[in-house]
């Protein structure tokens, strides 16, 4: 005989408590349903929720409630009978368990039928444990403090991406590596560099193109093991400002490459240092690049901040930028 589960929840988000509710109780039925609720005002959109859901627990019926209605018994007479239509319409069957790991859980079982079964370290008096204490609003309030809690998707929700963006010679990598020093992200270096140190010679534009994806994949690559911050040394954007500078032209694949969360636009007031792979050692060009670095992210519409100074100036204007992205 077929025994079904149900529980429901805002996942919002979803974190390793509500994963560890959801994994125990599925291993107790043959069928589990989740019924993810949300209101249209949520900080997180319900449908993403529930796309992330449906990720997380393949092996579940997974069904989405949206509809402003009751979220209290205190908030309308009707609210037991509302939600009794609302948990029949998700789960037709006769329900064999109820689990949830509040107290909420024992009057849904009387109201919808099941037994309630009280998973979750709540119930269990484990409030003070780093999994079952957790609380989706802290969650909300301070994604990195529990960052290893949270499922890769909603990782991948509150990951920043800082890009470091600039002409030649303007500190890029120095202030990288200063700024991983500082916060422990994880940094992706520039693949033109090492592509011109062994390739050397004019740039084509099927060279230009590759370090541009060459760019994005390592990218993309670093994203699955980057904590809260993952800052990279230049994104297709440059390379689009290297097509202009060098081809005249700005290639639609690498303007509409993915974007970073927040671009340093670093200014061209540092000393150019020759690399043996630059350029523009002339002033002249030093500056147009510059204007072509600092158009291309207008053009692309994507959120950027000018970083000038000299050593800790420079580094404390990018520290403040980054700061300001949770304000």
């Amino acid at each position: 005989m077929t025994k079904r589960g149900f529980l429901l929840g805002k996942f919002m988000p979803p974190h390793a408590g509500h994963m560890a509710l959801i994994r125990a109780a599925r291993a107790l039925v043959d069928e589990l349903t989740v019924l993810v609720c949300w209101l249209p005002d949520d900080p997180i959109p319900g449908e993403t929720r529930l796309q992330w859901m449906r990720e997380l627990a393949p092996d579940c019926r997974i069904m989405g409630h949206g509809d402003v209605v009751p979220q209290t018994p205190e908030d309308s007479a009707d609210f037991w009978p509302i939600w009794r239509g609302i948990v029949a319409a998700a789960h037709p069957e006769p329900i064999d368990y109820i689990f949830a790991g509040e107290d909420y859980g024992a009057e849904l079982a009387r109201q919808v039928g099941g037994f309630f079964v009280p998973l979750g370290g709540r119930m269990l008096g484990l409030s003070d444990d780093p999994v079952a204490g957790l609380s989706a609003s802290a969650v909300r309030a301070d994604p990195a403090a529990h960052w290893a809690y949270l499922p890769q998707p909603v990782q991948t929700h509150y990951r920043r991406t800082i890009c470091l963006h600039g002409a030649e010679s303007t500190g890029k990598t120095t202030l990288a590596a200063l700024l991983a020093k500082e916060t422990g992200a994880l940094t992706v270096g520039e693949y033109g560099r090492s592509h011109c140190e062994v390739h050397r010679g004019p740039l084509s534009r099927d060279d230009l193109l590759l370090i541009g994806r060459a760019q994005q994949a390592m990218i993309a690559a670093a994203s699955e093991w980057a904590g809260p911050l993952l800052l990279v040394d230049t994104d297709a954007l440059m390379t689009a400002a290297w097509c202009e500078m060098l081809l005249g032209e700005r290639p639609a694949e690498l303007m509409t490459a993915p974007r970073a969360d927040l671009y340093l636009l670093l200014e061209p007031d540092l000393p150019w240092v020759d690399d043996g792979t630059r350029f523009f050692s002339d002033p002249a060009d030093r500056h147009r690049f510059a204007r072509i670095v600092a158009q291309v992210l207008e053009d692309a519409g994507v959120p950027f901040v000018r970083i000038s100074g000299q050593g800790d100036e420079r580094l404390a204007a990018a520290r403040a930028a980054i700061g300001a992205m949770n304000d």
